[in-house]
């Protein structure tokens, strides 16, 4: 590996002057942008890839319900815990070895989940994923910040939300075609070439970037009792809805982590050098833009989570002919993630923020009056508008709390937006579905009795509302027709008055995001990505 010395470059009166040209492919900023993209595409894609893929898992391998839900949640929590303090690492040692060292780690995972033939290896390598995708996240954010002058930084950053945007949301597209035309495996085995492409680009093109007051040693004890409550929280909220939210477990957990946040804030204050310095957080923009990112997130992981039931269970769709469906809300987002990074450039990201989330509260609204039989034309512009509204705030508040971040705190910055954004997902998930668990389970009942349906005991009462909230008819096998239809038509009905209430809370979550996003404005840091440069 060739040596590098960093140097601080200032113009006159000692403001930033912008990178050192870059010699040939070396620190180039676009293809810096392009290679980390391929590597953030992986994770991106893993995130919804999977769960196309969890039933053929299911039946490959004789796994259990509790099983497949391992798959998935092995895989957040890892990366829910692990993405600050990976951030840091990046600060510490250089954020394109970090990130080199997430591309290997992540693709060789991946391949290990291909050749796995029992469920406890799918899910360990499953963790190993989430763990090595946690240190390439944060990583990419840092090579953007350090390499692109602060007049092009919203432009990079928006064409980097594309990327997550479209890959996730893509994620059932193709995980359905190769589920449907290879195999189970295919959906891991293609992270493979896409990493030895990721870490080809990133050994020619990725140059180091290290600030020169960068971290020099590490909080032991702040990663471990942050990691502590992170777990916590985000177990609590992955189990919420098995357990009910007036479970004491449920409680326990979301209690021991508020103990476990306590007491890292309290070290963070006494050790020399913290994991994350508090004062960060006396940044009322950043703290805005984390806020922000953890509402959006709420909004449309919890939003999206019933749509795909939706698609599938009432309209009777395949997971292709789905994804194809939400190509609306893919397409907005790669066209307006660069549109929105150029608007902010112009303009600032309070005005472009705020419009975007209202417009996601537009959309989740128009979603609360979807019916059993509205049209694809109909879907289709309320998807568009939901991914015209995400695509401004997934680049603005990257922007904000990132460009509000020092230059040697921008690994950091870039965990705490991944780590929103991973809270809020899995928040809105379980908040979102206890609204329609609860929904479900005070009107399935009445609209049972009222079809002139035969009455349920208790127990299939239970098992009839678990099925009727992800939109499935609890249709008993050789029951005659005209009563499975019936049964049919009160599950579907159910489910949608169940979707329209969580959409609706998710629109006030969208709404009260307008008024966050009053209080963000431009990076005051965002131009000291630009004064480092490379000899």
């Amino acid at each position: 590996m060739t040596s590098q010395t960093t140097i601080d470059k200032t113009g006159p009166g000692g403001a930033p002057s912008g990178p050192a040209p870059a010699a040939g492919l070396r620190g180039h900023p676009w293809f810096t942008l392009i290679t980390v993209a391929v590597g953030v595409m992986m994770v991106a894609l893993d995130g919804t890839i999977v769960a196309i893929a969890n039933p053929a898992i299911a039946d490959d391998l004789n796994a259990s319900f509790a099983d497949v839900q391992w798959i998935t949640n092995a895989y957040f929590l890892a990366l829910a815990v692990s993405l600050i303090t990976a951030g840091k690492l990046g600060d510490r040692f250089g954020h394109r070895q970090t990130f080199l060292i997430g591309v290997v780690g992540f693709a060789a995972a991946s391949g290990a989940i291909g050749l796995s033939d029992t469920i406890p290896l799918v899910v360990t390598f499953r963790v190993l994923q989430g763990l090595f995708g946690a240190l390439l996240m944060p990583a990419a954010l840092g090579l953007l910040r350090a390499t692109f002058p602060a007049e092009k930084l919203n432009m990079a950053i928006g064409i980097w939300g594309m990327v997550i945007g479209a890959s996730t949301a893509g994620g059932p597209i193709l995980g359905g075609v190769l589920v449907e035309h290879v195999n189970w495996q295919s959906v891991f085995f293609i992270n493979v070439p896409v990493g030895i492409v990721a870490v080809v680009l990133g050994v020619v093109i990725l140059l180091d970037h290290r600030a020169e007051n960068a971290p020099r040693s590490f909080d032991l004890l702040g990663i471990a009792l942050l990691s502590a409550a992170m777990f916590c929280l985000v177990w609590a909220l992955i189990k919420a809805p098995e357990w009910g939210w007036g479970d004491g477990k449920t409680w326990l957990f979301i209690a021991a982590s508020v103990v476990g946040f306590a007491l890292f804030s309290f070290w963070e204050t006494k050790v020399k050098e913290p994991l994350i310095p508090l004062a960060l957080f006396r940044s009322v923009p950043l703290s805005a833009g984390v806020v922000l990112m953890v509402l959006m997130a709420i909004a449309f992981m919890g939003g999206l989570f019933f749509v795909t039931f939706y698609l599938q269970n009432v309209h009777g769709m395949s997971p292709i002919d789905a994804g194809l469906h939400l190509l609306p809300l893919t397409g907005m987002m790669i066209v307006g993630s660069p549109l929105a990074g150029a608007m902010i450039t112009k303009v600032g990201p309070r005005i472009p923020l705020a419009g975007g989330m209202a417009f996601t509260a537009l959309a989740m609204y128009g979603m609360s009056t979807l019916e059993k039989d509205t049209g694809s034309g109909i879907m289709s512009l309320w998807f568009a508008l939901l991914g015209l509204g995400l695509a401004p705030v997934m680049v603005g508040a990257t922007e904000v709390i990132v460009g509000n971040a020092p230059m040697e705190l921008s690994g950091v910055a870039g965990g705490l937006q991944q780590a929103a954004m991973q809270i809020g997902g899995s928040l809105g998930t379980a908040v979102l579905g206890a609204v329609m668990a609860s929904k479900v389970d005070n009107d399935l009942a009445g609209n049972w009795a009222d079809a002139g349906l035969p009455k349920l005991t208790p127990e299939q009462l239970g098992q009839a509302s678990e099925a009727v909230q992800v939109g499935v008819a609890p249709v008993a096998k050789g029951m005659p027709e005209p009563m499975a239809a019936k049964v049919t038509e009160v599950a579907h009905d159910t489910f949608i008055s169940g979707m329209s209430l969580a959409s609706l809370v998710a629109a006030g979550v969208a709404a009260v995001a307008v008024l966050v996003a009053f209080l963000t404005k431009r990076g005051e840091n965002a131009e000291a990505g630009a004064g480092v440069g490379h000899i």
